[in-house]
C-alpha cells in the first residue's frame, strides 16, 4: 500500500472518502521514509522563511488592496502558517512565473 498513489480528485468529498478510505496510506509511507531515514521536517511557513532568506532584502512596497481581498489572503494566510505578506508575495510570484510561461519567455 505504501506505493499507492492518490488520484486525481473532483471534488473534496471524492477526496475525503479515499482518504477514509486509505487511512493506513500515510502511516505506511512515514515508517517507510523513516526506515530509509529520510523523514522531512517543517513546514510550509519554514520553507516560506527560509526561502525568503535566501533571496536577500526585498525592496518595500506600497501596493493597495480591497479590504475583501486583504481579508481573504489572510484568511488563506493563516490556513498555510504564514504572515499575509509572504502569502501575497508568493502570489505575485506565481502569477508572474505562469505569466513567463504563458508569454514564452524566459526569467533573465
Amino acid at each position: 500500500m505504501a506505493n499507492k498513489k492518490p488520484p486525481r480528485f473532483e471534488t473534496e468529498t471524492q477526496e475525503a472518502e479515499w482518504w477514509a478510505k486509505n487511512q493506513e496510506l500515510i502511516a505506511d509511507r512515514f515508517e517507510e521514509a523513516k526506515a530509509k531515514g529520510k523523514l522531512g521536517k517543517g513546514t510550509v511557513a519554514r520553507v516560506a522563511r527560509e526561502r525568503a532568506s535566501q533571496t536577500g532584502v526585498s525592496p518595500t512596497i506600497t501596493i493597495r488592496l480591497a479590504e475583501a481581498d486583504l481579508a481573504r489572503a489572510r484568511t488563506f494566510a493563516a490556513e498555510k502558517g504564514l504572515r499575509y505578506q509572504t502569502y501575497l508575495k508568493m502570489l505575485v510570484h506565481q502569477a508572474l512565473n505562469s505569466e513567463e510561461r504563458r508569454a514564452g519567455r524566459r526569467r533573465g
